[in-house]
């Protein structure tokens, strides 16, 4: 199975970067809104929308992107004008900085789905449109974008692993706490020093917001994922057991998701 999973690696890495440093950006913003309609797919079944509910977000997003891709009102030409960038971006942005931590915090469990529709195409579409427009701009960029993914999740990991006491958000995602916060905001630091150092040309504000956008939705889909197996593991478990479940699985929601996988395949 790691074999399988290496190669499956080596070869998405080659069509994406293919696809990043080769398509124009009208191509690239089709491929990528395709990929959007998959994750907007993954966040109505964890939302639990209903078959039709389903439908109606998965083809407003499909809609929403269209119409920001190919409508001339909004002027997508190898990139969108500054209006609209700062626009999408930054009401996820305020999103992610003023309505994410306050929901959290308080609580609150949506009972209509409307708000968890609303916030999901907050959340899709402004990765999307930090996406197109970081790789309109430059495809380096992009690849910068998920160099401070990589980086903050595996210094956070390790930090957290190591030094984790004090939890982050339990109800999002048990096994995230404060300390591997504070791993992967230093690690990451350290990485925009470098670019600081090296390619100071190409930092600049429109840039940088793109990226933080990007950064803090990808962040967070990567706690829905483990959250995702993890309850995938717990059903097999019921299911293996039939006349009663085990506990061996209650903290498994703390474990990365190759460990929950290994767990399931065991």
């Amino acid at each position: 199975m790691l074999a399988t999973r290496i190669l499956t690696a080596v070869v998405l890495i080659g069509v994406v970067l293919a696809a990043m440093f080769l398509l124009p950006p009208l191509a690239w913003g089709a491929v990528t809104l395709a990929l959007i309609a998959v994750a907007a797919a993954e966040w109505a079944d964890l939302a639990g929308f209903r078959r039709e509910t389903w439908w109606i977000f998965v083809a407003g997003t499909l809609l929403i992107g269209g119409n920001l891709l190919f409508s001339p009102f909004a002027g997508f030409d190898a990139g969108w004008p500054t209006g609209i960038v700062l626009s999408v971006c930054g009401v996820a942005t305020a999103f992610w900085l003023l309505v994410a931590p306050a929901w959290l915090a308080s609580g609150w469990k949506a009972t209509s789905a409307l708000p968890l529709a609303v916030a999901g195409w907050i959340v899709l579409i402004g990765a999307w449109v930090a996406i197109v427009q970081l790789q309109a701009y430059s495809p380096g960029l992009v690849l910068a974008a998920m160099a401070i993914v990589w980086i903050a999740d595996t210094a956070a990991y390790f930090t957290g692993r190591a030094f984790g006491r004090r939890k982050l958000a339990p109800q999002v995602s048990p096994g995230k706490t404060w300390e591997g916060v504070y791993g992967g905001l230093a690690a990451v630091a350290l990485y925009a020093l470098a670019w600081l150092i090296f390619a100071p040309e190409e930092l600049n504000w429109h840039s940088v917001a793109t990226l933080a956008t990007w950064l803090m939705t990808l962040f967070i889909q990567r706690a829905e994922h483990r959250d995702t197996q993890a309850i995938q593991a717990k059903l097999d478990e019921l299911l293996r057991t039939q006349s009663g479940a085990s506990n061996e699985l209650a903290h498994i929601d703390r474990k990365e998701p190759e460990e929950i996988e290994r767990q399931r395949d065991a």
